[in-house]
């Protein structure tokens, strides 16, 4: 169970890393903000999707294990369930998280993608894979 509670925590260390390294970049001027500020188009094309696709995993990530099908691997699978859907899981919430920081500072400081980011990076701290979360979502519900 440590083992692959480590290796979702590194996961979710990963991606906040990443994008805090993305903030200190464009923040200090390492990195120009707005290099596609451009086309209206893409930007409006790409909040969209983002909205879109933010706005869907989150519940999603959130109730993941209460669906049949998951909850029926974790009870039974155990370890190797958990790594497997609590690693979708993390991933259905950083990988937005990552994109819309970056697309934040790409688009030249768009807010719509400042505040996507920053729901996502809220949202970790309901699925953060603490021990006891980790031995309570194996055990059997029934």
């Amino acid at each position: 169970m440590k083992r692959t509670r480590n290796i979702l925590l590194a996961g979710m260390y990963a991606a906040v890393t990443v994008s805090l390294a993305a903030v200190a970049l464009f923040e200090t001027g390492v990195l120009t903000p707005g290099q596609l500020e451009c086309g209206t188009n893409a930007e409006f094309l790409a909040e969209s999707v983002m909205e879109i696709l933010t706005i869907c995993t989150i519940p999603l990530a959130l109730r993941l294990f209460k669906f049949k099908k998951v909850s029926a691997a974790l009870a039974s699978g155990r370890e190797r369930a958990l790594l497997r859907w609590g690693g979708l899981r993390m991933a259905m919430l950083c990988v937005p998280m990552t994109a819309n920081t970056l697309l934040y500072y790409l688009f030249g400081l768009n807010v719509a993608f400042g505040y996507m980011g920053m729901i996502c990076l809220l949202c970790l701290v309901f699925i953060y894979p603490s021990t006891a979360r980790c031995t309570a979502e194996t055990n059997d519900k029934e």
